[in-house]
Parts: structure tokens; sequence; C-alpha cells
């Protein structure tokens, strides 16, 4: 059996949509991991209107299943 250290997992996360629903859903994703990293917005390439932000998270200790 191998034993997986939860401290070492690390997700890369791309939120995409306007900066209102980017920011929803960050602060929703908070709930759930601890966030380590978040990026600078970046506009998106077709639709001005739309942006980008990348994140690093880790699983919460307090999360539940």
């Amino acid at each position: 059996m191998i034993r997986i250290d939860r401290k070492a997992l690390t997700v890369r996360i791309r939120l995409h949509g306007t900066p209102a629903e980017t920011a929803a859903a960050l602060a929703a994703i908070a709930q759930v991991l601890h966030i380590q990293q978040v990026s600078r917005p970046y506009p998106d390439r077709r639709s001005p209107m739309f942006q980008r932000i990348y994140l690093d998270a880790t699983p919460r200790k307090d999360a539940r299943r």
C-alpha cells in the first residue's frame, strides 16, 4: 500500500469569468482548499470582460469529505 502525504498534494486551478465571478469562485474554493498562491488577473484573449486567475491550493485538514 502506498502512503500519500496530504501536505505534498497541490492542485493547480484556473478560474475563468468576469471579475465578480472569479472572486466568488475563489471565495467558495477557499472554503474547501487552502489557497497557497493566487496569480494576478490575466485578460481574456477573446473577450476583454473576462479574466483568468491561476491558483495553487492544497487540501484543508478540516475539510469534510
